[in-house]
């Protein structure tokens, strides 16, 4: 069952427990408190009605009738029939008859009791009644009764009339619960079944379903979460389909060189005398792969465990010293000279040692690669503080200004700018910035078309 019909439902039943516990316990409740405030608004009547009988029974000039005159009149005033009963259980005076009656039956029931009810007196009262009676003590002695008579349906009536301002108000209640159920709705379920809505659509590929919600709250935070989601997941869709898309690709192709050149050595196409060359073109297409493998093992390794680094303090010189040998034959078949200036005589930084060599290692690969020939590539420290500053900078063809925010990238490569090699995978960079970013330090590029490039990261100074 959807959350708003659980609402609905749940507010249906609160409103009609509100009105049963109103009309059915409250009614009950009112019905005695009227009784209770009925009770003793009229005994106090009957009490003074009492003290004035009491009064006029020592007054030997009052007759009879204008004792009954005065019942008649209290009688209009309260709204109420009065007997004064006389110590002989006769009716001596009612309010609101002449003839005689005797009570000494009823005695027990109204006369005992200060309070009784659903009094019912065949040819006197035609519906039940409530009884306040009050004994008449003169000299200490009871010389009779005040009794007060008015329907119990009066209490009742009494009673209506309050439970119909009470629901009234449950009414008013009621609609100022369905508005504030309405509102509810409109601030909470409805941004949810939006939100919901939104979901299903991303989920199947629809990214582009705009998702808007209105209010600055809780659920505007959580629209905005799922468009950034989304955002992420649009991305992180794209660069798979780039990602599939480049890997066949560079896997195709070497793979499709080796298979027709090993096919035309095999089947004779390619003369004994020519076959050492094309070999070489296989091992060239070997090493690619097992490189382009490599790197991908780097970057899986990265994405799905983080770069896990073994720090130990080290002397950076004595690294750039070791790649710089490593590219002895490369540097003369490109006519390229390697010049290494250090800011002493060694400099000590605090990294992991074979991550760092990886950096300098692919950032000399790269500046060499695209360096002109009879050039330099400068490759220095510099320690600033508690930095140490590595810069490796050629005189090459440069990187064009618009491509400088993509060369992180993955597979991303510039080589119609950047000259002719394909043996470059596209993921050197990219392993670079992981390295360089994994030991929370910084990488930046300086490149300008046509005079070179300067890549300088920054490595923690060992304090030792």
């Amino acid at each position: 069952m959807k959350l708003h019909f659980k609402l609905i439902i749940c507010y249906i039943a609160a409103v009609f427990a509100v009105f049963f516990c109103v009309n059915y316990l409250g009614n009950r409740i009112l019905e005695d408190s009227v009784t209770q405030d009925l009770k003793d608004e009229y005994y106090l009547d009957v009490q003074r009605i009492a003290g004035l009988y009491a009064d006029l029974y020592y007054d030997e000039n009052v007759s009879m009738s204008q004792v009954r005159k005065q019942m008649e009149t209290y009688d209009e005033l309260v709204d109420a029939r009065i007997w004064i009963v006389n110590a002989a259980h006769y009716v001596i005076i009612d309010s609101r008859s002449t003839m005689p009656l005797f009570v000494d039956n009823h005695s027990d029931t109204i006369l005992k009791q200060t309070f009784t009810e659903n009094i019912q007196f065949e040819g006197v009262f035609d519906e039940p009644m409530m009884c306040i009676s009050e004994p008449v003590i003169i000299a200490y002695s009871i010389r009779g009764y005040v009794c007060l008579f008015f329907p119990m349906q009066k209490i009742r009536d009494q009673s209506v009339k309050y439970m119909n301002v009470a629901n009234t108000t449950l009414l008013i209640i009621a609609a100022v619960l369905m508005v504030t159920f309405a509102v509810f709705y409109f601030l909470s379920v409805y941004p949810i079944r939006k939100i919901r809505k939104a979901a299903l659509e991303y989920s199947k590929g629809n990214y582009d379903y705009e998702l808007k919600v209105r209010w600055h709250d809780e659920f505007r935070e959580l629209a905005d979460a799922m468009r950034y989601m989304v955002g992420e997941i649009q991305r992180v869709d794209e660069y798979q389909k780039k990602f599939i898309a480049n890997i066949s690709h560079d896997f195709r192709s070497p793979l499709t060189s080796i298979k027709g050149y090993v096919e035309a050595i095999k089947d004779g196409t390619i003369p004994p005398e020519d076959q050492d060359k094309y070999l070489d073109i296989i091992v060239f297409e070997t090493d690619r792969l097992s490189k382009l493998t490599s790197n991908l093992l780097d970057l899986n390794r990265i994405d799905s465990n983080g770069l896990i680094l073994d720090i130990t303090s080290f002397d950076i010189n004595a690294v750039i010293k070791r790649v710089a040998a490593a590219f002895e034959g490369a540097c003369k078949e490109k006519r390229v000279v390697l010049n290494l200036v250090f800011a002493s005589m060694a400099t000590y930084v605090d990294a992991d040692m074979g991550r760092i060599q990886q950096v300098l290692y692919n950032l000399t690969e790269n500046a060499i690669k695209f360096s002109n020939p009879d050039s330099t590539v400068e490759i220095e420290t510099e320690e600033k503080g508690s930095k140490v500053f590595i810069r490796v900078r050629d005189h090459g063809i440069g990187i064009a200004k618009e491509n400088l925010g993509r060369i992180w990238d993955r597979f991303y490569k510039i080589d119609a700018s950047r000259g002719k090699d394909k043996k470059g995978t596209g993921l050197g960079l990219s392993i670079v910035k992981e390295v360089i970013t994994a030991h929370d330090e910084n990488i930046s590029v300086i490149s300008t078309e046509g005079v070179g490039t300067e890549f300088t990261f920054s490595l923690a100074q060992s304090e030792g």
